[in-house]
């Protein structure tokens, strides 16, 4: 009936590769050996004719030809796994539609500080949808195909992707307010009498220069390599902390945060939202880009800042 198709091991056996770039990787995850690997992907060029690899340095990069053949090998056996989770459920077209699980990598002080509190107002208007949360902490991406949907300080820039840039945020500087009133008549100026938290993506001197402070980087005191665990050091009273404007706005509202005047300054990295194109999920993954864009703008708008300069 399908006599253009190879051997499933074969289309498996490229999906792996085309999405590890490497044969020794696509053969461990298969439980297959490197030469097997090499094998089927002889055999897939011999009969389609053209090749699905070259390699550059150690790394195995597909051609466009084998790249577009991998995502559609992928979105069938995607499409082949939901109907065998849906046989296996007893799943029929009168039945109760199938959950749709959704994977999502995050970056650790997004999820912590803005997705998670807001996660069951998602649950609540999509209840067919479950999301399946993965941190990331580094600022390069991580395989983009090893998830749905993917939050990330980078963009995705491989063919068959679509990214999209999640907000313009700027950052501010806050501290909680009983900091603040250590210092009798506090003005923007006084700010350096604070103790000042250290974040090892962000120096304090472009936010002094747009305040009119001397541009002073602080030498003592802790450093993090997370903007998520610098924002608890704030709200734990232990110093003022630049922050990104969308992950301290609920602690400004509720008053655990103060904003120190009114300057902003753009943020070094942004977030952008990746996912691929002719997604078998894509459904899913449309409600919650619309869910995010919604929940961005109506989170709490900044107050003008009692502190002035």
């Amino acid at each position: 009936m399908f006599p253009h198709l190879p051997p499933l091991q074969s289309l498996r056996a490229l999906e792996a590769a085309v999405r590890h770039r490497s044969f020794t990787r696509a053969a461990q995850e298969l439980n297959l050996t490197h030469s097997a690997v090499s094998h089927h992907m002889r055999s897939l060029e011999q009969q389609l004719g053209t090749p699905l690899f070259r390699r550059v340095g150690a790394r195995m990069i597909p051609t466009s030809v084998g790249a577009r053949l991998a995502e559609r090998v992928r979105i069938g056996m995607s499409e082949l796994d939901e109907a065998m989770t849906e046989a296996k459920a007893g799943i029929t077209p009168d039945a109760t539609p199938a959950i749709v699980r959704l994977e999502i990598s995050v970056m650790t002080d997004l999820a912590a500080q803005w997705l998670i509190p807001r996660l069951s107002r998602f649950s609540d208007l999509h209840p067919g949808i479950d999301l399946v949360v993965r941190i990331h902490a580094d600022i390069a991406a991580p395989d983009p195909y090893s998830v749905d949907v993917g939050i990330w300080h980078q963009r995705v820039e491989e063919p068959g992707f679509v990214t999209r840039k999640l907000l313009d945020d700027f950052v501010i500087a806050v501290c909680r307010p009983d900091l603040i009133a250590r210092v009798p008549g506090f003005t923007l100026a006084d700010t350096p009498k604070l103790p000042m938290l250290r974040f090892a993506y962000r120096s304090w001197r472009d936010w002094q220069v747009a305040a009119g402070l001397p541009a002073h980087e602080p030498t003592r005191g802790p450093i993090f390599d997370d903007s998520g665990l610098l924002l608890r050091a704030a709200l734990a009273g232990h110093g003022v902390a630049t922050a990104r404007s969308l992950l301290v706005r609920d602690a400004l509202a509720a008053g655990d945060l103060v904003q120190i005047g009114d300057v902003c300054i753009p943020p070094s990295l942004e977030y952008h939202v990746n996912w691929r194109e002719n997604h078998p999920r894509e459904r899913a993954i449309h409600a919650f880009w619309d869910w995010m864009q919604e929940e961005i703008a109506n989170t709490a708008p900044l107050k003008p800042s009692p502190i002035k300069g």
